[in-house]
């Protein structure tokens, strides 16, 4: 969607502050993507994953709420949560802001995969009983 693509283009300083600590799955591995199309609607930061929606309010939803309640709606019908944090929270209390994001992440899904498989075993080596794996140290 261009609408989304020239809204990455153009982010306001707040959005590129959260955005440089949620990308590249730096929160707790979980791999989010900004200005991102769901439905009728782009999302400022959304997991997919988690189906987590984080929306960056500035004063402006101050006067249309209405409007932005009918979108969430869109998006829990969807499926997806949707975290609205004021752009004065990410500069005054970010930890606080990734404390909210990390719970609703928790909650939501499985932790991430790194992609990686564990080692097969050498040949004529089978796995251990779960005894021999957690031996008494006495």
């Amino acid at each position: 969607m261009k609408f989304a693509r020239t809204l990455r283009r153009n982010s306001t300083e707040v959005e590129k502050r959260l955005w440089s600590i949620l990308r590249d799955r730096r929160l707790a591995g979980h791999k989010f993507r900004r200005q991102v199309p769901i439905g009728p609607y782009v999302a400022d930061f959304a997991c997919f994953d988690a189906r987590l929606v984080v929306e960056l309010d500035g004063s402006q939803h101050l006067e249309d709420a209405a409007r932005d309640t009918r979108r969430d709606a869109e998006l829990a019908r969807r499926g997806f949560e949707v975290l609205r944090v004021w752009n004065s929270e990410v500069s005054d209390n970010r930890d606080g802001v990734l404390d909210l994001i990390f719970d609703a992440l928790s909650r939501r899904a499985a932790p991430p995969s790194s992609g990686l498989r564990p080692p097969s075993p050498i040949k004529g080596e089978g796995h251990a009983a779960p005894s021999e794996l957690y031996e008494d140290k006495k």
